[in-house]
C-alpha cells in the first residue's frame, strides 16, 4: 500500500523554536534559525527513512477560521508569535517549495481541516496516511489506514500511533476521542470544556456513556452531587467545546493526495537556501546525498575524500623518533588523543596524534606495535619545553597525559575557547566549527564507534580505520587555529585568551586531577535523614489529599491539586495541568499541600542528585571526586562544572548547607579553605558605572545595602530597620539585572507605583547607575553586544526586537552581562596569579575547587596563615580597580566550617 506524509508545519516549527529556546541557534547575521533547522531535521528524517510516495505540509493562515465564529475567544489566551519566530516562516515555506513539496494552505480553515480533509480522501483511495504533527487532538483522525507519526523523546525518534495506541493513551476509540477533549477542554486553545473536569474524569464518563450527547441523556445516573452540577450547569459548553476540538475532513481543498506524488528535491534551490541561513549541517547531507554521473557543486563542502591530504600512522620507534624530531623543531605543534572514553579520568590511553602543516597528520597507536611506555617517554620532550600547543579542548588531553605522567606547563591555544570567545553561543565543537570555518566535514566520530547501546570503545576499532579520523583531527584543528586566530583579532580579544582563558587550562587540569575527599560516612547520615524527612513529607502531602498517589507524577499530582482539592490552575499544557516551582510558588498559602510538596521536592532532589549520587562519583584509585570545570559554556564567561556540579549544590537550605559537610581534607594533617568575593556583583557595577554613592559606601566599608536604605529611606544608620535593608537589598540586586517596577513589586509584596517611586528614588540616589543602564542598551542597539572591563563579549542579539517581552529580556541581558562577566574575568585572574604564587613558593596548598565567587583550597596545617594572606590579597588584587574589594576567608575540618 501506497503511504502518504502530511506534515503539520506550524506545530513542527514551533516545537522545534522552543526546543531550543534556551540556547537558539543564530548564525552569523543575528538570524535566528532554530524553527527551520528543526523542521528540516524533521522533514530530512522522514524522507531518507521513511521515504513516502506522497508528502504535503500544511500551514495556519492568520485569517480567522470557522471556530472564531462559533467562539469569538477560540485561542484568544495564544502569546503572540516572537518576532524571530515570524521571521522564519517564509524562509521555511521556501524549503519546502525547494524540497517540491507542496505547501497547502486555505484561509478560513486550519492545517488541521486540511490534513484531516486529505487523510480522509487517501483512505477512500487505498493510500495509508501518516499524520505528522505533536498535537494529540490527530487522535481523532486515527482508522486502520490513518496513523499520527509523532515526535518522540529523543530529537531522532517518533512513535507511530494507531487504533491501539490510542485507547492506551485515552482508554477510548478515537472517534470518542472528541468527547474527551470536550469534556477536558483545551487551555492551549482557550477551548473552555467543563470547568473541574479533568482527563482523570472525563475518560471514565466517556468510557461508561460513550459520547457528550450520551452522557447528557443519562445526566440523571451522575450521582456525585458536584460533577452532576458542574455538568448540568455548564452543558452548553460541552457542546460547544466538541464541535471546536471536532476536525473538519469536509474542507474545501482542491488537490487529491494522488496528485501529491514526491519525485525529488531541487537541490541548486535548496543549497542557496542553506548556504544564505548558514545551515552547515544539511548543506553536508545534500553532498553526501550526490548521485552517480551528478558532479558535486563547487561551492560544496569539502571531506577528507575529497582533500589532498598526507596522514602517516608511526608504527616503528625509528619512526617515532623522526617525528618528535620534527615536531620539536617547530614553532608549536597540534596534537589530540583517542581514548577509550569520554571521562579523562577513568579513559585508557589509544592513541595520540599530531600536526604542523595543513594536510600532513601523524597518528601514533598507542595499542599498536610500539610499547605504550616507549611512546610516552618519547613523546614526553614536546610538553616540557616552550614550544605553542594547539587543541581542542585541550584540558581533556592534558588530564589523560597526566595519567601518564606527562605535566604540560607551556603556552597553549585552544581552538574550542578560541572559538568561545568569538562567540560565546552556539556550538563550539571541532565538527561544527570545521564545517562554519573551513567549509569542511570531518568524519563522524560514530562512523566509527557507533551510538547508543551499540556503540563500542575506541580501543576496539582496529588501527587502520582510527588513524585517518585520529589524524584529522590534529589537522583540522592546527587549521582552525590559523583562522579564529584572525577572527578573534579582529574582535580585539586576543589578550584575554593568551593571558586568561589559555592559562586558565593549566590551573583546572590541576585542579580536575586533583580532585576533593568527600566523607561517605556523614552522607550516608544525611541520606537517612533526609529519607526521614521525605517519608514524613509523604505522609502529609496524601493525608491532605485523601488518597495515596505517585507525588512524583505531573499528570496525578495536576488532578489531586486542580480537580480533588479545587485549586486554580494557573498553567496547562497539551499533556495536562503544570505543576511546575512556579504554579506551586504561584499557590503558596492557598492550601498547605502547596509547603509539603515543595519541602518533598526540594528533599527528593538533594538526597537523589547530590547526597546518593556523590559516593558513585568517588574514582577508586584515588578515593576523590573529580568534578569536570566547563569554560566554554555559559555565555557570561562563568565556570560552570558537572559530574557533580557543584554550582548548584543549595546553599540556602538548612539540608543542602550539610552536604558540604562531606567535602573533607584529603587527610588530618590539612583544613579546608574558603575564600569568597564578599558582593563582587555590586562592588563591579560601582566600578563599572563610577557612581560616587556607591563607591563612597564601599571604600567607606558599610554596609552596602543599610547603606542604600539610608539613601532611599533619608535616614540615619541607627534607624534602618531589617525590613528597610530588606527592601534595599532586593532593590540594589534588581537594579543589576534591569528589573522592572512590576517584578520589584512582586519581590516585595508592595503595588506597583510604589516599587516604581522606589526604582524612581534608587535612580534619584545613585544617578551614575541610571547613566550606566541607559548607556549599557544604547551601546547594545547600536553594536549588538556588551563587553566586560576586559573587552569579554556578549552578543544580543536580540536587543532591537520588535517584541517588546523579548526585547526587554534582552536589554536585562545587556545590563547584567558586563557585571557579571566582569566578575567571572576577575576571579579567573585570581585562580592564574593564585596557582602560580603557590607554585613559586613550592607550598604543598591544592586549589581544589571554585564555586560562583569562591574558591577552595586543601591547605596543609603548616601553611595555613601564609596561605590564607596569600589567596585573600591574590583575589583582592586581581584587577586594578577604584572599588574596595573585600574577601571572606575562613577555614575548618569541612566546606561547611570553613564557609
Amino acid at each position: 500500500m501506497e503511504r502518504f506524509f502530511i506534515l503539520d508545519g506550524m506545530a513542527i516549527a514551533y516545537r522545534a523554536y522552543f526546543a531550543f529556546i534556551n540556547r537558539p541557534l543564530i548564525n552569523s547575521k543575528g538570524m535566528n534559525t532554530s524553527a527551520i533547522f528543526g523542521f528540516v531535521n524533521t522533514l530530512d528524517k522522514i524522507l531518507s527513512d521513511e521515504k513516502p510516495e506522497h508528502i504535503a505540509v500544511a500551514f495556519d493562515t492568520a485569517k480567522p477560521t470557522f471556530r472564531h465564529d462559533r467562539f469569538p475567544e477560540y485561542k484568544a489566551t495564544r502569546e503572540k508569535m516572537p518576532d524571530d519566530m515570524v521571521e522564519q516562516l517564509p524562509y521555511l515555506k521556501r524549503v519546502v517549495e525547494a524540497y517540491r513539496i507542496p505547501v497547502l494552505e486555505k484561509p478560513g480553515w486550519e492545517a488541521d481541516d486540511i490534513i484531516g480533509t486529505l487523510a480522509r480522501r487517501a483512505e477512500l483511495e487505498n493510500i495509508e496516511s501518516f499524520l505528522v504533527t505533536p498535537d494529540k487532538d490527530f487522535m481523532q483522525l486515527v482508522t486502520d489506514k490513518v496513523k499520527l507519526y509523532r515526535p518522540g523523546k529523543a530529537s531522532d525518534s517518533y512513535d507511530i500511533i494507531d487504533i491501539e495506541g490510542v485507547r492506551e493513551k485515552f482508554g477510548v476509540s478515537p472517534e470518542q476521542v472528541i468527547d474527551v477533549l470536550g469534556l477536558m477542554g483545551d487551555q492551549s486553545d482557550n477551548i473552555p470544556g467543563v470547568r473541574g473536569v479533568g482527563e482523570k474524569t472525563a475518560i471514565p464518563l466517556i468510557q461508561q456513556y460513550g459520547s457528550i450527547p450520551a452522557l447528557y441523556e443519562h445526566l440523571d445516573e451522575i450521582t456525585k452531587k458536584g460533577l452532576h452540577t458542574k455538568l448540568s450547569e455548564q452543558k452548553d459548553l460541552a457542546f460547544l467545546s466538541r464541535e471546536l476540538v471536532t476536525i473538519d475532513t469536509n474542507a474545501p481543498v482542491d488537490i487529491d493526495p494522488a496528485e501529491l506524488r514526491y519525485e525529488d528535491k531541487d537541490r541548486a534551490a535548496l543549497r542557496a537556501l542553506f548556504e544564505d541561513l548558514e545551515l552547515k549541517r544539511f548543506l553536508t547531507r545534500l553532498d553526501e546525498e550526490v548521485t552517480d554521473g551528478e558532479e558535486a557543486s563547487p561551492t560544496g563542502i569539502a571531506t577528507m575524500d575529497s582533500s589532498e591530504h598526507e596522514y602517516l600512522t608511526v608504527e616503528t620507534e625509528a619512526e617515532l623518533e623522526a617525528m618528535v624530531t620534527e615536531l620539536l623543531a617547530a614553532g608549536e605543534f597540534c596534537f589530540d588523543t583517542e581514548t577509550s572514553g569520554k571521562n579523562p579520568m577513568f579513559a585508557e590511553l589509544v592513541g595520540l596524534s599530531f600536526a604542523i602543516r595543513a594536510g600532513h597528520a601523524w597518528y601514533v597507536p598507542a595499542n599498536g606495535p610500539i610499547p605504550r611506555t616507549t611512546i610516552i617517554e618519547a613523546v614526553r620532550p614536546l610538553f616540557s619545553g616552550e614550544q605553542t600547543v594547539i587543541g581542542q579542548n585541550l584540558k581533556f588531553d592534558l588530564l589523560v597525559l597526566r595519567k601518564y605522567g606527562i605535566v604540560s606547563t607551556q603556552p597553549l591555544y585552544d581552538t574550542m575557547l578560541a572559538a568561545y570567545i568569538h562567540r560565546p553561543e552556539g556550538d563550539h565543537n571541532m565538527d561544527a566549527l570545521a564545517l562554519q570555518h573551513l567549509n569542511y566535514s570531518p568524519v563522524s566520530i560514530t562512523s566509527l564507534i557507533g551510538k547508543g547501546r551499540d556503540q563500542k570503545s575506541m580501543m576496539d576499532i582496529p588501527i587502520p580505520e582510527v588513524a585517518p579520523y585520529a589524524a584529522e583531527d590534529a589537522d583540522i584543528t592546527l587549521q582552525l587555529a590559523g583562522v579564529l586566530r584572525k577572527e578573534v583579532a579582529e574582535t580585539g580579544q586576543e589578550k584575554l585568551l593568551t593571558e586568561l582563558e589559555f592559562p586558565l587550562v593549566h590551573v583546572l587540569t590541576e585542579m580536575e586531577y586533583t580532585g576533593v575527599k568527600i566523607d561517605v560516612d556523614t552522607l550516608s547520615v544525611i541520606s537517612k535523614e533526609l529519607g526521614d524527612q521525605i517519608e514524613r513529607a509523604t505522609g502529609e502531602i496524601h493525608g491532605y489529599a485523601g488518597d495515596e498517589f505517585n507525588i512524583n507524577s505531573t499528570k496525578q499530582l495536576g488532578t489531586v491539586l486542580f480537580e480533588t482539592l479545587g485549586l486554580p490552575a494557573r498553567k496547562k499544557t497539551k499533556t495536562g495541568y503544570s505543576t511546575d516551582v512556579s504554579v506551586l510558588e504561584g499557590l503558596q498559602g492557598s492550601h498547605p499541600i502547596i509547603e509539603s510538596i515543595l519541602l518533598y521536592r526540594q528533599l527528593t532532589k538533594l538526597k537523589s542528585t547530590y547526597v546518593d549520587a556523590l559516593p558513585k562519583l568517588i574514582h577508586p584509585e584515588t578515593g576523590r571526586v573529580h568534578t569536570s570545570y566547563n569554560q566554554a559554556v555559559a555565555a557570561t564567561g562563568r565556570l560552570s562544572s558537572t559530574d557533580p556540579n557543584l554550582q548548584n549544590i543549595p546553599i540556602r537550605t538548612a539540608a543542602g548547607k550539610e552536604i558540604r559537610r562531606a567535602f573533607v581534607p584529603g587527610s588530618g594533617d590539612a583544613v579546608l579553605l574558603s575564600a569568597d568575593y564578599s558582593q563582587i556583583e555590586l562592588r563591579l557595577a560601582a566600578e563599572i558605572s563610577g557612581d560616587e554613592g556607591l563607591l563612597e559606601a564601599f571604600i567607606g566599608g558599610e554596609d552596602i545595602h543599610s547603606s542604600t536604605a539610608m539613601r532611599l529611606f533619608d535616614i540615619p544608620a541607627e534607624e534602618v530597620t531589617s525590613e528597610q535593608r530588606r527592601r534595599a537589598k532586593t532593590t540594589n540586586f534588581g537594579i543589576l539585572y534591569g528589573i522592572s517596577a512590576f517584578g520589584l513589586a512582586q519581590r516585595l509584596g508592595i503595588d506597583n507605583n510604589d516599587a516604581k517611586d522606589l526604582i524612581d528614588l534608587y535612580f534619584d540616589r545613585y544617578p551614575r547607575i541610571n547613566e550606566y543602564i541607559a548607556g549599557t542598551i544604547a551601546f547594545a542597539k547600536e553594536h549588538g553586544y556588551v563587553q566586560t572591563l576586559l573587552g569579554r563579549r556578549r552578543y544580543i542579539p536580540d536587543i532591537n526586537s520588535k517584541n517588546r517581552n523579548v526585547r526587554m529580556f534582552a536589554e536585562r541581558t545587556a545590563i547584567n552581562a558586563p557585571i557579571q562577566g566582569s566578575a567571572a574575568d576577575m576571579i579567573k585572574i585570581a585562580m592564574i596569579s593564585i596557582h602560580e604564587e603557590l607554585k613559586r613558593r613550592q607550598l604543598g596548598t591544592a586549589m581544589i575547587m571554585q564555586v560562583h565567587d569562591e574558591l577552595v583550597f586543601e591547605v596543609p596545617r603548616g601553611e595555613i596563615d601564609e596561605v590564607r594572606e596569600l589567596v585573600v590579597e591574590g583575589m583582592r588584587s586581581a584587577m586594578d580597580l577604584k572599588v574596595a574589594i573585600e574577601v571572606d576567608a575562613g577555614t575548618g575540618d569541612s566546606w561547611l566550617e570553613a564557609h
